[in-house]
């Protein structure tokens, strides 16, 4: 592959994003009224019934997080049409960003181990490609800002946990979990950072999801409505491969989602694997979901990003081409529903076995099993330093 710069990287990646906007946001937007919906419930419904502290308890069937209505209601003052606009224009800028993050952090991560940032700067190109289709699908079609930030946010807790800030970390997790209680599965990436910054970074966690969540708790008991919200079990799930035949969402499933990644997510870094702790918090999510959103298969894309420039290091980022061709091709080339959903169970067993059992060649600084480090530990303090290393194309990588 030709040596490209990191301008030309960017563009590229950028017109490839332009390219599917203009695709897909003519007929985008499909579910955009539960956040405008909320949006408003929350902003000006303090004085109604439904609004308020009491929008949970009121429509259980909003199952986005506070933070992504208090976003969405920014875009309240525009006409329909026009704030739904800027609203995707927003959440696939966001992509591009989550694309630059998730380079820079690879490049921090290895920094000092002899890495081809050449190289590394191709990974994420050619995994960008396969990332913004889907990232258009989210963002664009659906108009789940929801997901979008949760994922965002998520983004920005790997950087941090590459950089090793504990606060940072701890913040931007809560923030995702703020954004949409699905990102709880995430949250093994806190055990990534050295031993020492795990208190710290619980409580900032803990203490800013308390922050988000519990006025509304509190304010209406009945809040808890939402978490009893259920879906029809779709005939394409990986759910009925498993054998389950309810036809709405078992009580036991989305507590089983949560236990299933956190379980997967804390092997992983136990494991050295940290980098895969999102992919397995989204194959938690599908494998067990009633329903068979194409949007679900972002997360599974930015799960397979940063194991494809992190927790690997082949040129060739196969994992992030072979979820879109088998999640979301299956949808359009694959006319069975229980075909489509042997399918995605299929997905789901082979990655997840993969990224905790396959040997994958080390960074060549781990000491043993289950202790990497954000960073390299045989740098110097001052290289270790985001400030002394700005200016340094390694670690800019976008």
């Amino acid at each position: 592959m030709p040596v490209i710069s990191q301008r030309v990287h960017l563009v590229l990646l950028a017109a490839w994003t332009i390219v599917w906007f203009a695709v897909v946001e003519r007929h985008g937007g499909f579910s955009w009224h539960y956040l405008q919906q909320g949006g408003k419930l929350l902003y000006q419904g303090a004085g109604r019934d439904d609004g308020g502290l009491n929008l949970y308890a009121h429509h259980p069937e909003l199952q986005m997080g506070p933070l992504s209505f208090l976003v969405a209601g920014l875009f309240n003052p525009f006409p329909d049409d026009l704030g739904q606009f800027l609203a995707a224009a927003l959440m696939s800028l966001l992509g591009l960003v989550i694309l630059v993050l998730a380079g820079r952090s690879a490049a921090w991560y290895f920094l000092g181990t002899g890495t081809n940032h050449q190289r590394l700067r191709q990974r994420v190109l050619i995994a960008g490609l396969a990332f913004i289709p889907m990232w258009i699908e989210v963002s664009v079609r659906f108009g789940h800002l929801d997901d979008v930030l949760a994922l965002f946010f998520t983004a920005l807790a790997v950087r941090s946990v590459t950089l090793g800030n504990a606060v940072g970390a701890g913040v931007f997790m809560a923030l995702a979990m703020d954004s949409k209680p699905t990102a709880l599965a995430f949250l093994p990436l806190l055990l990534a950072l050295p031993r020492h910054q795990w208190l710290r970074a619980g409580l900032w966690c803990a203490g800013l999801v308390a922050v988000v969540w519990l006025p509304f708790f509190i304010g209406s008991p009945h809040t808890m409505a939402a978490a009893h919200f259920t879906i029809p079990n779709q005939p394409a799930s990986a759910l009925r491969w498993l054998g389950v035949g309810d036809p709405q969402t078992p009580p036991w499933d989305r507590p089983a989602q949560a236990v299933l990644g956190l379980t997967l997510g804390c092997v992983a870094v136990w494991r050295g694997r940290w980098a895969a702790v999102v992919l397995l918090g989204a194959n938690a999510r599908i494998v067990l979901d009633p329903s068979v959103y194409t949007y679900y298969t972002a997360s599974v894309l930015l799960g397979t990003l940063l194991w494809d420039v992190i927790g690997q290091r082949r040129l060739v980022p196969w994992w992030s081409w072979i979820a879109l061709l088998t999640l979301y091709g299956s949808v359009f080339v694959v006319p069975d529903d229980s075909a489509r959903g042997l399918i995605r169970l299929g997905f789901v067993a082979v990655s997840t076995a993969y990224v905790l059992f396959w040997p994958v060649r080390d960074r060549g600084d781990r000491r043993s099993r289950g202790r990497s480090r954000p960073r390299p530990p045989t740098m110097p303090p001052a290289r270790r330093s985001p400030e002394v290393t700005r200016g340094e194309p390694e670690a800019t990588l976008g």
